[in-house]
């Protein structure tokens, strides 16, 4: 337990060989000599009427001198044995613990409960070495690997030439027992050695990675437990070089040394990040063997250090987009010498490896449901299908949806407005800030405010506020202000011949203008688009369930999303937030090799759709232009929110300049389509 395998084997075998014997992970560095105390089971007692035995202590091997030597230096938790030692001697129900550092099979990601077995690409085993023997002219290497063959069943050993000059001393510092550090990925390819160490180690740790446009995040973890050290993460310094991913390609076209400028920037940052998780979590840098990393794709090339000019331009070629592996020193990154580097493959010029790690979390390929799974930022990457197609897209959202663009919109900080709610009767507004739990209209607010005040819109406010005016009567379905409604409210505020919306009359003064509904309404029609575009080459007319990528989707409040008109029409109860999905999927390739070959080969299965090639997408950008949609009749959404009845408002009374608007180049073309 708590796998729940069982099988039947004769008195006298080890419980560690039984437990691996039926794919139950159970870690053991020393290889069973009772010396690293990894291998703890606990006895279950009692009769099972399920597996139909009684299980008792009575069945388990006495404790032999191994593992009482084990007990008296280092200690057992009352009730423990070592699998490596205690033997089966009656039906037995065994529990490998999930409570502790040594022996926890699973990671537990916070946010999803969310189980990840067990498989690294590294694995610590302790050895010890035959002494140097004059009628046996051995090399000490030659024999160290002859006995890594023999105990561990490592073949074909190859070993890194930085611990060539170091073998002989490692051997007779450790008096001839150490500890290798082997990789092997693929069942293919061949085992290295990547770390030696005199005596018996036992810890090793992995970083998993996600480098987004905006955030680099990062979880440091040990190899042999599962245990998540430590977790943070930090601003993407390249953010000086330009907002967005096309502003930073048009720095490394306009400046000769833009490309060595931004991949020194964020390798310093992840190095920068990695220091933090090691102080954090009590290890040292040269305990990491292995790193995963993720990316969008132009953030991928500049991290390899690959020039992404031809990522801002049709065909918007990859340099590389397979899973690529190497040293982790050869891009700079300072963990120990020996560790090794993977990145997940890119799916597309446009969705990268951080959109194949969350279609790995989330496997919409694993199941029969139609799932869509979106990562909202400054470029969208969808991803539709089930277990029978999946298809996948970027859409160009712009970074409206972060703050940008926006009169009053700002990232994610304390004081930043997160949450809008507007009085349909009175059009007066109600908020939350980040930093305060307390609602704007509520006794004390003011108070808990005073520290930061209150200082922008964030991104998830922007959504709700435009949102809220559309419930409310505010705006119009093609998401004109209403500036009739002047004289009802002094909240609708008159900007020459446009109207705003008064939302924090204080310092600074913040309104929603509409020019921020405009920039809004452009943002979710691509995002809404794509998505269309997407379920129109699957031929379906609606998607089954919904996750919010990314950690900005965190935020979003579905019933809002699906309001504006961000996503299709679903049930609220199927659409869900996934947080860092990118990172749990790098997670998953860090901490079970199997993962890796799972998401190369549905990467390579994904069918690839150029949303500037389809010429049905201008269309459907018109149609998704409107408050929820033109043509979508959202009817689910309509049996649980009252969507108020279409109207249409003049232009002149403050959605335009007082003129006819001219249309654009999109509905012009639209009308003479219809």
């Amino acid at each position: 337990m708590p796998s729940g395998k069982r099988g039947r084997f004769p008195k006298g075998t080890p419980i560690l060989d039984a437990a691996r014997s039926l794919g139950v992970y159970v870690e053991s560095v020393c290889g069973g000599r009772a010396t690293c105390g990894r291998c703890q089971i606990e006895v279950q007692e009692g009769s099972f009427a399920k597996h139909k035995i009684v299980s008792s202590h009575g069945h388990i091997s006495a404790k032999g001198p191994k593992e009482e030597r084990y007990e008296r230096i280092r200690g057992l938790p009352e009730g423990r044995r070592l699998s490596c030692s205690a033997t089966i001697e009656g039906d037995l129900v065994i529990d490998v613990p999930q409570d502790t550092v040594i022996n926890a099979q699973v990671v537990r990601k916070a946010a999803t409960d969310r189980v990840i077995e067990r498989d690294p690409a590294v694995h610590l085993c302790y050895v010890e070495v035959d002494e140097p023997d004059m009628h046996k002219p051995l090399g000490d290497l030659d024999r160290l690997k002859s006995v890594l063959e023999k105990d561990w069943g490592w073949k074909d050993l190859l070993i890194s030439q930085h611990l060539i000059p170091q073998v002989q001393s490692i051997l007779r510092k450790g008096n001839w027992t150490v500890t290798a550090a082997v990789h092997r990925d693929a069942g293919s390819s061949r085992p290295f050695i990547i770390g030696l160490f005199p005596g018996l180690k036992n810890e090793a740790y992995g970083i998993a990675c996600d480098i987004g446009s905006t955030t680099i995040a990062m979880h440091l973890v040990s190899l042999l437990s599962g245990r998540i050290a430590a977790s943070s993460g930090t601003s993407n310094p390249q953010i000086r070089f330009g907002e967005d991913l096309m502003s930073r390609v048009s720095y490394v076209m306009m400046n000769p040394d833009g490309r060595e400028a931004m991949t020194k920037a964020v390798r310093e940052a992840v190095n920068a990040l990695i220091a933090k998780v090691c102080q954090e979590g009590g290890v040292n840098k040269e305990d990491i063997f292995d790193c995963v990393f993720v990316a969008n794709p132009i953030m991928h090339h500049l991290f390899l250090g690959i020039d992404p000019t031809e990522l801002g331009q049709a065909p918007f070629a990859l340099a590389i987009s397979g899973a690529l592996q190497c040293w982790a020193r050869e891009l700079d990154i300072a963990v120990n010498p020996g560790a090794r580097l993977y990145m997940l493959p890119c799916i597309a010029g446009h969705v990268g490896a951080d959109a194949a790690a969350a279609t790995l979390s989330e496997g919409p390929y694993r199941q029969d449901r139609m799932m869509l799974l979106v990562d909202v930022g400054t470029n969208a990457e969808i991803v539709l299908g089930n277990r029978k197609r999946v298809v996948a897209a970027s859409s160009p959202t712009g970074p409206a949806f972060e703050g940008a663009e926006i009169s009053s919109g700002q990232r994610a900080a304390p004081g930043a407005i997160e949450r809008v709610r507007i009085d349909p009767e009175t059009l007066e507004p109600r908020f939350r800030i980040i930093g305060v739990e307390k609602w704007s209209d509520e006794e004390g607010f003011a108070e808990a405010a005073a520290a930061t005040g209150v200082t922008g819109i964030c991104g998830s406010a922007i959504i709700e506020v435009i949102a809220e005016m559309y419930l409310c009567g505010i705006v119009s379905e093609d998401g004109v202000v209403d500036g009739t409604l002047a004289g009802r409210s002094p909240r609708i505020l008159q900007n020459g011949r446009t109207f705003s919306y008064l939302l924090h009359d204080g310092e600074p003064r913040i309104t929603v203008t509409q020019n921020d509904v405009r920039a809004i309404q452009l943002a979710k029609a691509a995002l809404y688009a794509g998505v269309k575009l997407l379920m129109e080459k699957q031929g379906i007319d609606h998607v089954d369930t919904i996750r919010f990528a990314g950690a900005f989707g965190s935020f979003i409040d579905p019933k809002y999303a699906m309001v504006l008109g961000l996503i299709p029409d679903c049930e609220l109860s199927e659409v869900k937030a996934v947080g860092n999905a990118a990172g749990t999927g790098a997670l998953m390739a860090l901490l079970n090799r199997n993962h890796r070959r799972e998401i190369e080969t549905e990467v390579a299965r994904i069918e690839k759709i150029e949303t500037a090639l389809e010429p049905h997408f201008q269309q459907l950008f018109v149609d998704a232009m409107a408050l929820p949609n033109k043509v979508d009749p959202f009817l689910k959404l309509s049996e649980q929110v009252k969507l108020p009845p279409r109207k249409a408002v003049s232009e002149g009374l403050g959605g335009g300049d007082g003129a006819p608007r001219r249309r654009s180049r999109e509905e012009r073309a639209a009308r003479r389509r219809s």
